[in-house]
C-alpha cells in the first residue's frame, strides 16, 4: 500500500508543475472570459435551514393557547376538554398538519432547485410571511367558525403561496443552472416544468373551491380544507386502486410520479430531521417558558405570605418544578428514540413522513400536558383527567414513532441499515426503544385507572424512570452479546453460508452503537 501511495504521488507531482508553469506563462497575456452562467448563484443550505427553523416554530407554539386555557378547578375537566376538543385542539392539529403539508411542498421544490440567487431568496422570504400567517387565519376560523372571513384569508394565503411558488418554479426553469442535474440533462424540459406546475396549482384551485363553497356552506368549505390536507395520499390511494383494479400500468423512465417532482425521489431525510429537531427543541423551551412565566413569586406576595423567604416560597412550587423536569426528560427521551431510529433509516418514504408528521403532533402536544399536570390540586378528579389525557399524549407520541420502523421494515432493504431488519443484531434493542413509551404510558394510564389517588406519583414515577429503562436495556444487550460471544468462541466458528463473509456476520450481531 505504501508503494503505491509514493507511486501516485509521483505521477501527480510532474502534472501540478506542469499545471502551474502552464498558469504562469498564461498569467502574463490575460484572456477575457465570459461570467459563468451560475456565477450568480448560492448554496441552498442556509435558506433551507431557516426555512426549516421557521416553519417548526410556527408549527409548534401554536399549541401555547391551547395550554394556557384557564380552567377552573370547580368546573368539570371533561367540559372544558370538550371545548378545547371542538375549539383549539382541532385548530392546533389542522394547523400542524397545513404547516407541514406546506414545509413538505418546500422540501420538493427544493429538491427540484438546488441552488438559489437573490431573487429566489427574497421570493421564498416572501412564501416564508405567509406561512407564518396562517397560524393567525386558523385562529380566527377557531373563535368565529360560522364567519366565512377566516376562510377567505386562509385560502387567500394559500392561494398566494401557490402563486409566489409558481414565479420561482417559471423563474429556475428559465435559469438552467439553478436546477437540479438531473433536469438540466433531461430532453423533457418543458414536460417536467409544466407537471410540476399542475402539482403546485392544485393545492390553491382546491382552497379556490372552498372560499367560493363558503358563501354557501361554511361546513362544505371545511370539508374541502380537510381533502388539501389529505391530497397526496388520497391520490396515491386512488392511484393504488387503481393499479389493482385495471393492472399496473407501464411508465416510461422520464415520466413523473404523481406529487414527486423528481423520479423516485424520497423525503429529504436531512430536512425531515432537522425539522424534527426543531420541533423537539422548541416543545422544549416551551415548557422553560411556562416556568419563568408562572413560577417567579411576587415580591410582594414573599413579603407577605412567606415572611421574606424566598426559600419558603420556591418551596411552594415544588410539583410544578418535578412536573417540569419530568416533561423534559420525557421530550428529551422522545428525540432520542427519534435520533436513534433517524439513525438507521437510509430512505425516507411518504408514508414515513406522514407517520412523522402525527408523531410530532403529539410532541407538540406535551407544553399541554405539562400545564394540566400542574393546574389541580392533588387528590382531585380533575388531576386525574388531566394526567390521563397526558399519557395519552405521550402514548401517541411514542406509537407513531414505532410506526414508522414498522413502515420502515416493509421496504427494509430500501429503508433501514442491515443492524435494524428482520435479524439484525440492533434489530431487538430498537424494537425495544421504540417500544418502551407507549408500553410505559399504556401501563401508567391503566394504573391512574384502579389507583387514582396515587395518579400524580404514578405518572411522575413514569417519567422520571423511564431513562434508567433506557440505561438498562443497553446493559442488557450488552450482557447479551458478550454472553453470546462467548458461546460463540466456546462452540468454535460456525461454518459460513454459501456467499457470505464473516467479518460481515459479525457486524449483522453487533451491530453499530447508536447511543
Amino acid at each position: 500500500m505504501a508503494r503505491c501511495d509514493h507511486t501516485e504521488a509521483e505521477v501527480i507531482e510532474p502534472r501540478e508543475e506542469e499545471d502551474l508553469e502552464a498558469a504562469s506563462r498564461s498569467s502574463s497575456v490575460p484572456e477575457p472570459q465570459s461570467p459563468s452562467p451560475g456565477a450568480d448563484s448560492q448554496s441552498s443550505h442556509r435558506l433551507l435551514a431557516y426555512s426549516d427553523a421557521l416553519i417548526s416554530i410556527i408549527a409548534t407554539v401554536m399549541i401555547l393557547p391551547v395550554a394556557h386555557t384557564p380552567m377552573k378547578n370547580n368546573e368539570e375537566l371533561r367540559q372544558s376538554l370538550q371545548l378545547l376538543l371542538s375549539t383549539k385542539i382541532a385548530v392546533y392539529l389542522m394547523t400542524f398538519l397545513i404547516v407541514t403539508m406546506a414545509w413538505a411542498a418546500h422540501i420538493r421544490l427544493f429538491q427540484v432547485i438546488v441552488r438559489i440567487d437573490d431573487y429566489l431568496a427574497l421570493f421564498n422570504l416572501v412564501c416564508m410571511m405567509l406561512i407564518t400567517f396562517l397560524p393567525y387565519t386558523f385562529s380566527l376560523m377557531a373563535a368565529f367558525p360560522e364567519h366565512v372571513l377566516g376562510v377567505l384569508l386562509f385560502c387567500g394565503c394559500v392561494m398566494v403561496i401557490g402563486l409566489i411558488q409558481t414565479v420561482i418554479v417559471l423563474y429556475g426553469f428559465s435559469q438552467p443552472h439553478l436546477l437540479h442535474p438531473e433536469l438540466q440533462s433531461s430532453p423533457h424540459h418543458a414536460q417536467y416544468q409544466h407537471h410540476i406546475l399542475r402539482v403546485i396549482l392544485r393545492v390553491p384551485l382546491m382552497c379556490l373551491l372552498a372560499s367560493l363553497a363558503a358563501a354557501i356552506c361554511f361546513q362544505l368549505s371545511y370539508a374541502l380544507l380537510a381533502i388539501v390536507i389529505f391530497l397526496p395520499y388520497i391520490s396515491s390511494s386512488l392511484q393504488w386502486l387503481r393499479s389493482k383494479v385495471l393492472g399496473p400500468v407501464e411508465e416510461s423512465p422520464d415520466e413523473l410520479l404523481l406529487y414527486s417532482f423528481l423520479p423516485h425521489e424520497p423525503l429529504s431525510k436531512e430536512r425531515l430531521e432537522a425539522f424534527s429537531d426543531g420541533v423537539y427543541a422548541i416543545v422544549a423551551t416551551l415548557l422553560i417558558l411556562d416556568i419563568c412565566e408562572d413560577n417567579v413569586p411576587d415580591p410582594a406576595l414573599v413579603s407577605e405570605r412567606f415572611n421574606g423567604s424566598l426559600v419558603s416560597a420556591l418551596r411552594s412550587y415544588g410539583p410544578q418544578y418535578l412536573a417540569y423536569f419530568g416533561s423534559f426528560a420525557t421530550v428529551g427521551l422522545l428525540w432520542f428514540v427519534h435520533h436513534s431510529l433517524f439513525l438507521h433509516v437510509t430512505r425516507v418514504t411518504r408514508l414515513m413522513g406522514l407517520l412523522n408528521t402525527f408523531s410530532l403532533a403529539f410532541v407538540g402536544g406535551l407544553p399541554l400536558a405539562y400545564q394540566l399536570t400542574q393546574e389541580f390540586p392533588p387528590g382531585s378528579q380533575n388531576l386525574l383527567e388531566a394526567i390521563q389525557i397526558s399519557c395519552v399524549i405521550v402514548f401517541f407520541a411514542g406509537l407513531f414513532q414505532l410506526c414508522i420502523w414498522v413502515a420502515a421494515l416493509f421496504h427494509s432493504e430500501e429503508c433501514l441499515r442491515p443492524g435494524v431488519r428482520y435479524g439484525g443484531g440492533e434489530h431487538l434493542l430498537m424494537l425495544a426503544k421504540l417500544s418502551l413509551y407507549p408500553a410505559v404510558a399504556l401501563g401508567s394510564f391503566l394504573l391512574t385507572c384502579a389507583l387514582g389517588q396515587f395518579s400524580a406519583d404514578i405518572f411522575h414515577l413514569m417519567e422520571l424512570t423511564v431513562p434508567l429503562a433506557f440505561l438498562l436495556l443497553r446493559l442488557l444487550l450488552q450482557l447479551l452479546l458478550t454472553v453470546w460471544r462467548h458461546l460463540l468462541s466456546r462452540l468454535g466458528p460456525r461454518p459460513l453460508a454459501k456467499g457470505e463473509e464473516g467479518e460481515e456476520g459479525e457486524t449483522l450481531l453487533c451491530g453499530p452503537a447508536d447511543t
